[in-house]
């Protein structure tokens, strides 16, 4: 069996937490990528893995995404991730493993801040603060900042996309530009209702056909099953779902000239950033672009500001963007491959 420091995405993480609880059936990983900014924030997502090795190395991957993301959106936390294992596709967890995984984020002693992720919810946030201090997106008032993250991750998103067509389309208006969007759920749904209303040309695809169907008959858009998206011929393919789909075998399928999205490590490994880069294509890397979210509940968690500074900071995305690939073209280099030496530097590790 392979040691955790022996796998490919273990990166100097602080930490690897492995859970159980029997009475509950919990099988859980918290990983510690970082903590050099502030307590290791990151979601919690239920997901059924084929092995328990995929489900380390999904741990590993977002924590370590979680890093760079809190440090590039300039908040005060470094970078931790919850997995909590499903027993099979589509289940839905029950209330005592909430608990059991909100003892096991205690027991850390505020080292992990959890938050909501794929399989979640704010009703489950609430069943998980009933076992510890260390968890944020919970409902809100309105105004403050905090509750479910997915509308501010969709809203970056979307400020991301647009400023990803000015650079790579040259264009400010998004009238008639066609934008394939890879998952519709809570991010990419929110996505593409905020994209039509600009008139953008839409296709969607989701594993769930009959949600993309819904979604694409209110908004005018068009749908195609969830393995075609990529070879769409669109001007921007957007990922919304889960990660790693950029790929030796997938990137030289795109026809569009952008990749902007709010999928966690979109490209599977390191030698994909000059694959994506050797083409052209330009790419938004992934958690600058998605920050949203947690900008909402970091500043939620440290009790910095209201939904007003929530989305002030949000409204710097493009900003960052636009950063990294001047330095992108500046050095030749590829704009995943600059991001990640920014993140690497700002945690301490540059």
């Amino acid at each position: 069996m392979t040691s955790v420091w022996d796998l490919p995405d273990f990166d100097s993480h602080e930490g690897v937490h492995a859970f159980t609880d029997h009475e509950s059936g919990l099988r859980a990983i918290i990983a510690v990528h970082s903590t050099h900014l502030g307590p290791a924030a990151g979601g919690a997502r239920f997901w059924h893995y084929a092995s328990g090795d995929q489900a380390v190395t999904d741990a590993l991957r977002l924590s370590r995404g979680m890093s760079f993301k809190n440090a590039m959106a300039g908040l005060a936390l470094g970078g931790g991730k919850g997995v909590i294992l499903a027993d099979q596709p589509g289940a839905v967890i029950s209330e005592d493993r909430l608990k059991a995984f909100g003892r096991a984020v205690e027991s850390l002693g505020g080292k992990y801040v959890t938050a909501e992720d794929v399989g979640m919810s704010e009703a489950r946030m609430k069943v998980i603060a009933g076992e510890t201090r260390y968890v944020s997106g919970l409902p809100v008032e309105s105004g403050a900042a905090g509750g479910d993250p997915g509308p501010y991750t969709a809203h970056g998103v979307y400020l991301g996309v647009k400023a990803a067509a000015k650079r790579g389309l040259g264009t400010d208006d998004m009238r008639g530009v066609h934008v394939a969007i890879q998952g519709v759920g809570s991010v990419g749904g929110g996505l593409a209702k905020l994209l039509a209303k600009d008139g953008a040309r839409l296709t969607l695809a989701d594993v769930d056909a009959v949600r993309a169907k819904a979604l694409a008959a209110d908004l005018g858009a068009d749908t195609v099953a969830a393995g075609a998206i990529l070879g769409v011929e669109a001007d921007i393919f957007s990922p919304n779902a889960l990660g790693a789909i950029l790929t030796e075998a997938t990137i030289p399928t795109l026809v569009a000239k952008v990749v902007a999205g709010g999928a966690n490590n979109q490209l599977a490994t390191r030698e994909d950033y000059d694959r994506l880069h050797d083409r052209g294509i330009l790419y938004a890397p992934d958690y600058v672009i998605n920050a949203g979210g947690i900008i909402n509940v970091g500043l939620e968690y440290l009790g910095q500001g209201d939904e007003a500074e929530v989305m002030a900071r949000i409204a710097k995305i493009p900003a960052r963007l636009d950063e990294v690939w001047d330095e992108s073209e500046r050095t030749g280099r590829p704009a995943a491959e600059v991001a990640d030496t920014i993140a690497q530097r700002l945690i301490g590790r540059g």
